[in-house]
């Protein structure tokens, strides 16, 4: 070891010879030995150590029998002690420093251990290099034991301030008695109490019942799940004495409560703090806790108890107070809206309401199915402004008024203009928006009118889902106030086995993410579930409610036309076209030749896609609608097909002679060439353009086809043309379709 490479070691100051300053050496070392402190002196040129006679006694050597080697010092102390004072040592003498300082434990004879504190000062030469070491040893037991018992007070003070600020935070997030059991039970919750089990039993007029268990063996705490207050038990007793029970053993427990004696071998926990849970003087239940490895409470942890006993009482009484609100809340909100929906005949509906889930959980969102003269039925989806009894109570009265007024049989803008005014009566400064709708499933007729919400979707027998330009007025309230009760109606048509899709916005609201990316997400949604109403209500609920969280209330009405499926000699498709859709048309022809594959006909698809394709242009180029196309087998036995296309025009198509240059003219021309037959019939408001594709009649008496739509002809008797083909008079206004 080099001379700068010194073992560790701690000297003395030398002893002083007699005289002035000799006494004052020795004053000075009487007062350190009352202190329990002495001197050192280290030379390290010589690697001598000198230590006055209070520096030995403090560390248990014999002045007489020591022999001023400093690794006679060093053996004093166990091997990670001497590491630690080698490593001090060597770092401030190559360091450079002027001084150190270290704790040491040093063993005892009785088997204890004392700490000493070395502070030394380093004495170099010009040269830098360090040659003495002068310094004290004194006894630091009670220092560094007292130090350590504040460390462990301050660390068991921190350990409860995070206990109560865990509990807190867990309890501030907790709207209902559900919330506040699930936040002492849940995941983390025993960690954020600092207790290894739970039971919890919540008072009801006189019964005390247990709501909620946690923690390994509690299912065994023979308390009564569900009973009187019994004094024998100590969640009971603890409510009827409104004091807390510290219990620091098993045995303390069963003698005090001898009815649990027979299952307390069963238990796993060795202490227990039963506390009563008491908020503005009312006593809502007791609160138990239970611990593994503690054997006694200290005044602290006593009153850590029932600080948590507090935080939870008053959490209670938050969460029970609104409990009891809400429940009159919904209470209100279920009696405003419909207990049942009766059945329709021509099709099914299907409803579902879902309340929001923060909050009183009550809103302004509603529906309703009204039944309406000559077997139509009107539908409603509305939402009125806010998230409060207010709101549900506004609800349940425009519900009621808007009901009246379509019952009364006035056409729906005037069923929305009258709602609106009825809301604007109210004198309130809630709005409401909502789609009304009046459906004839007879005839797949429907109108609707939209008051600032939104659209109806229309799934097809396809799978496809359109979103029809439904045109729409102001929010109801809104429009009266501003003098515009305008709500123009859009007529749809829904061929059988289609389904129209009301809802509210709470179905496409996505927190965080554009409305427009909900409605998308709605409509791959409709379009992937299943066909039948009630089937797909129940997929967008469980679908769209648990992907957004269910934050607003939810309104959402299906309804759909039945299907008309043919049987399986004569199969029959419907297909609605609308005008606004561009690939409508290619999608129709599409679904008429697969439709022929699907039932062995292949062999007349082409005819039935070139005769589609022309009926459907005539209806899209030459109307303000769609068109409903109807294809179906005839029976037997001349298996032909025969397909339609129904409008809303009451222009009828006119024979016409176009010339060589003429692009178009040809339409009732092609029909001649490629069918059997072809007719027009009238269908209510409009008509239907028919024919049929396959092999003639057999040559009987051909029958006459009376149509009774033909003005030119009153005997309905065909034109002149091929045989076996009915074609229409020249009848029909001027510049009528082709």
């Amino acid at each position: 070891m080099t001379d700068h490479d010194r073992p560790p070691f701690v000297p003395v100051p030398p002893r002083l010879p007699g005289g002035k300053a000799a006494r004052g050496e020795r004053a000075t070392a009487e007062r350190l030995a009352m202190n329990r402190a002495g001197s050192f002196e280290w030379d390290l040129d010589a690697r001598t150590l000198d230590i006055d006679e209070p520096g030995l006694l403090v560390l248990g050597l014999d002045p007489a029998a020591f022999d001023s080697r400093p690794e006679s010092l060093r053996e004093l102390l166990d091997p990670a002690e001497q590491v630690r004072l080698d490593e001090a040592i060597d770092e401030a003498i190559k360091g450079g420093s002027a001084s150190y300082s270290v704790h040491l434990r040093v063993p005892q004879p009785d088997g204890g251990d004392q700490w000493t504190h070395l502070q030394a000062r380093i004495l170099r030469g010009d040269d830098g290099r360090a040659h003495r070491v002068i310094g004290l040893v004194r006894d630091a037991t009670a220092e560094v034991t007292h130090s350590a018992f504040v460390r462990d007070l301050e660390k068991r003070r921190q350990r409860q301030t995070d206990i109560v600020e865990r509990t807190t935070s867990a309890l501030s997030r907790a709207v209902t008695v559900d919330d506040v059991t699930a936040a002492l039970t849940g995941p983390g919750g025993l960690a954020r109490l600092g207790a290894d089990g739970l039971a919890l039993g919540l008072l009801d007029n006189s019964t005390l019942n247990v709501v909620a268990l946690s923690g390994d063996s509690l299912e065994v705490v023979d308390e009564p799940a569900s009973g009187g207050l019994d004094p024998r038990f100590p969640l009971a007793d603890t409510v009827l004495s409104g004091r807390p029970r510290f219990v620091s053993s098993l045995g303390a427990l069963a003698r005090r409560y001898p009815a649990l004696e027979g299952s307390l071998g069963q238990l796993n926990f060795q202490a227990a703090a039963y506390l009563p849970l008491v908020a503005q003087a009312r006593t809502l239940g007791a609160l138990a806790l239970f611990y593994r490895e503690r054997t006694a409470f200290t005044a602290d942890e006593r009153n850590l108890c029932l600080g948590l006993a507090a935080i939870v009482a008053q959490s209670l009484q938050r969460a029970t107070l609104f409990d009891e609100e809400r429940e009159f809340a919904t209470g209100l909100q279920s009696a405003m809206l419909p207990r049942r929906i009766q059945d329709i005949e021509g099709g099914e509906i299907a409803v579902r309401y879902h309340a929001a889930w923060s909050g009183r959980q009550v809103g302004g969102d509603w529906y309703d199915v009204i039944a309406l003269p000559n077997k139509r039925v009107g539908i409603v989806v509305g939402d009125v402004q806010g998230h409060d009894t207010h709101a549900a109570a506004i609800m349940g009265q425009l519900r009621i008024a808007l009901r009246a007024y379509a019952a009364e049989g006035h056409p729906p803008s005037t069923v929305l203009a009258r709602a609106s005014r009825f809301l604007a009566e109210l004198d309130t400064d809630r709005f409401a928006t909502c789609t009304y709708a009046q459906a004839d499933l007879m005839s797949g007729t429907v109108r609707v009118v939209r008051a600032g919400h939104f659209g109806p979707l229309i799934r097809h027998m396809d799978g496809r889902v359109g979103s029809p330009q439904v045109r729409g007025g102001v929010p109801l309230g809104i429009a009266t106030a501003f003098d515009d009760e305008e709500f123009p109606e859009t007529r749809l048509d829904l061929v059988p086995g289609e389904t129209l899709v009301l809802y509210t916005d709470g179905l496409v609201e996505e927190p965080g993410a554009d409305i427009d990316a909900g409605v998308r997400t709605l409509i791959n949604e409709v379009s992937a579930g299943p066909a039948g109403a009630e089937a797909l209500a129940d997929h967008l609920s469980d679908r769209l409610w648990e992907r957004w969280g269910s934050g607003d209330d939810v309104a959402l009405l299906v309804l759909r036309r039945s299907p008309d499926p043919g049987s399986p000699r004569a199969p029959r498709l419907h297909q609605y076209i609308h005008q606004a859709d561009p690939e409508g048309l290619s999608d129709a022809r599409t679904i008429v030749r697969q439709a022929l594959t699907d039932w062995n006909m292949a062999e007349l698809a082409d005819d039935a896609e070139l005769v589609t394709g022309e009926l459907l242009v005539n209806v899209l180029l030459h109307t303000e609608g769609g068109a409903v196309l109807t294809l179906e087998v005839l029976p037997e036995p001349v298996r032909r097909i025969r397909l339609s296309v129904q409008d809303r025009s009451s222009a009828w198509p006119r024979r016409r002679a176009p010339g060589e240059t003429a692009t178009s003219g040809r339409g009732l021309l092609l029909l001649d060439a490629v069918t059997t037959r072809w007719g027009i019939e009238p269908r209510g408001e409009g008509k239907a353009v028919w024919c049929e594709i396959g092999p003639a009649a057999p040559p009987t008496t051909a029958p006459v086809h009376r149509d009774a739509a033909d003005p030119a002809d009153p005997a309905g008797r065909a034109g002149s043309g091929p045989p076996g083909h009915h074609r229409p008079g020249p009848a029909g206004p001027a510049g009528g379709q082709r």
